[in-house]
C-alpha cells in the first residue's frame, strides 16, 4: 500500500515534492466523451495558487497545467489521464540550515520513523504543495459530476477564531478567503496582520456543499458516504477534524430536534447533511473540516535534532499564516473525487 492513490474505479495517483521539479498525476477510470480542457483544471489551480491573499506565502508559482494524456479534442477518452505542473519558484537553500533539526507540528520526524530518509526541502512530499495536483484531479472529477448536474461548493466559514457571520455560498467563490459573508474578510484580514506581525499563525474551519447529489450512493457498513468523506477530508495534511451535517451539534441534541422531518417535497431540514444509513439521501451534502495553523512559524520553538540532541528553531522559508484561503479548492476538490468515485461504484455515469 503506496498511500499516494485516491479512489477504487476513479482513481487519482499523484507525485512530485515542493522542491522537486513539478509534481502532477494521472487520473484513471474517468469516462469518454466527457468534455475537459487544461483551461478547466486551470481555473481550479488558479484558486489555489500561492499569493492570492495576505494569508498566503510570498512564493510565486504560476501553477500552469500541461494535459499529456487522455483528452482528445476536448474530450476525455476514457484513457488514463496524465497532468504535470512544474515548480519554477523553489529555493531549497531556505531549508539547508534546519536540515538535522525536526521542525514542530511537521511531518519531519514521522517521515525519518517510517523511510529512513527525508526530503528535507520545504517537506518534500508531506509539503501543502502537494495538494496542487489534488486540486487538478478534483477539477476533472468536477467535470465527470457536472454530467450529472452535481456542483461542489466550498467556503470558510471560520478564520482565526471569528466566524462568518452570513450565508452566501454562490457569492464566496468571488469573495476574498472564500467568505460567505462579505463582512468577513475585512475582521479576518486584521487578525491576520496582528498575528503575522506576532511571527505566529492561524487556523480555521472550512465547509464543503455538494448539490444534486442523488440518493442512492454509498454502501451501509465498511463503504458509508460520510465515512469515506471524513476518510478524503482528514487526507489533507492540515486537517485535524471532520464534520458532516450537524456534526458535534447533533450530539447536545434530541431525537426529536435533531431528526430531519420528511415531507412530499423532501426533507425539512439537513442535519443529517444529505447521508443517512451511510447513503446520499438527496438533500445537498454537508461537511466541515477543521484545519489547523501553519507549523511553520517565526516564533523560536522547542525541538531536537536528528540525532535526539535538545535544540531550538525558528522556521526559515517563505509560509502561509494561514492554509486558508488555499485549502478551500483542496477540500472541494476531494469531496469531487469521492463523489465521482461513488457514482462509478453505483454504475450512475
Amino acid at each position: 500500500m503506496s498511500g499516494n492513490t485516491f479512489g477504487a474505479l476513479f482513481r487519482l495517483t499523484t507525485y512530485g515534492e515542493s522542491h522537486g521539479p513539478g509534481l502532477g498525476g494521472v487520473v484513471d477510470g474517468c469516462p469518454p466523451g466527457i468534455p475537459l480542457a487544461e483551461a478547466d483544471i486551470q481555473q481550479e489551480l488558479d484558486r489555489r495558487k500561492p499569493g492570492g491573499s495576505s494569508a498566503s506565502t510570498s512564493r510565486k508559482e504560476p501553477d500552469t497545467v500541461r494535459l499529456l494524456s487522455g483528452v482528445f479534442e476536448g474530450r476525455t477518452t476514457g484513457t488514463p489521464i496524465a497532468f504535470h505542473i512544474e515548480n519554477q519558484d523553489h529555493r531549497s537553500t531556505d531549508y539547508a540550515a534546519i536540515k538535522d533539526l525536526y521542525r514542530p507540528g511537521h511531518a519531519d520526524l514521522t517521515f525519518d520513523a517510517k523511510f529512513g530518509v527525508r526530503d528535507y526541502r520545504g517537506g518534500g512530499r508531506s509539503s501543502g504543495r502537494e495538494t496542487v495536483s489534488r486540486v487538478a484531479g478534483g477539477a476533472i472529477a468536477q467535470a465527470l459530476l457536472a454530467r450529472r448536474g452535481i456542483t461542489v461548493l466550498a467556503y470558510t466559514l471560520e478564520l482565526g477564531g471569528i466566524p462568518a457571520a452570513a450565508a452566501d455560498p454562490e457569492g464566496a467563490q468571488d469573495r476574498p478567503f472564500f467568505s460567505p459573508d462579505p463582512d468577513a474578510p475585512a475582521k479576518w484580514e486584521k487578525r491576520i496582520r496582528e498575528v503575522k506581525s506576532a511571527g505566529d499563525s492561524l487556523g480555521g474551519i472550512v465547509q464543503v456543499e455538494a448539490r444534486g447529489v442523488p440518493a442512492g450512493l454509498g454502501e451501509p457498513v465498511f463503504d458509508k458516504l460520510d465515512a469515506r468523506l471524513a476518510y478524503a477530508l482528514m487526507g489533507v495534511g492540515a486537517v485535524k477534524a471532520v464534520e458532516i451535517g450537524a456534526g458535534l451539534a447533533a450530539a447536545r441534541a434530541t431525537g426529536s430536534t435533531n431528526n430531519d422531518p420528511i415531507t412530499p417535497g423532501g426533507f425539512a431540514s439537513n442535519n443529517a447533511g444529505g447521508i443517512l444509513g451511510g447513503i446520499s439521501c438527496g438533500a445537498p451534502i454537508i461537511a466541515r473540516a477543521a484545519v489547523k495553523p501553519i507549523p511553520s512559524i517565526a516564533i523560536e520553538q522547542q525541538t531536537v535534532t536528528t540525532n535526539g540532541q535538545p535544540a531550538t528553531i525558528v522556521t526559515p522559508g517563505r509560509h502561509d499564516v494561514s492554509v486558508i484561503p488555499r485549502i478551500v479548492p483542496v477540500l472541494k476538490a476531494m469531496v469531487a473525487l469521492t463523489l465521482a468515485d461513488f457514482l462509478l461504484l453505483q454504475k450512475r455515469i
